[in-house]
């Protein structure tokens, strides 16, 4: 789930909490990397970013909505956050 994988990213803790410190610490990234990996860094890794990977007319439009913004939580918040809207090909197909 690519929440849990920012959460990872962002703080470098596991979800069982064994490392609250973080795991490799110095490998954490900001929330806006972590953001870009998941969008427009992996629509480019799988050449696909001349239709998806950002919010742009004429591509795909697959996006979620989350219930807060996590640039501005604290990071241990992320992994609470929840998806409240999905959106895939410009159709809605999870609504909370």
């Amino acid at each position: 789930m690519p929440l849990e994988g920012i959460y990872a990213a962002v703080t470098r803790r596991t979800l069982d909490d064994k490392n609250p410190e973080g795991w490799v610490p110095e490998q954490r990234i900001s929330v806006e990397e972590a953001l870009q990996g998941y969008t427009v860094n992996a629509a480019y890794a799988s050449f696909e970013e001349d239709i998806k990977g950002s919010l742009e007319p004429g591509k795909l439009a697959d996006l979620i909505i989350i219930d807060r913004d996590l640039t501005a939580i604290p990071p241990e918040q992320i992994r609470e956050a929840k998806v409240i809207l999905t959106v895939v090909g410009g159709k809605v197909v999870y609504e909370e």
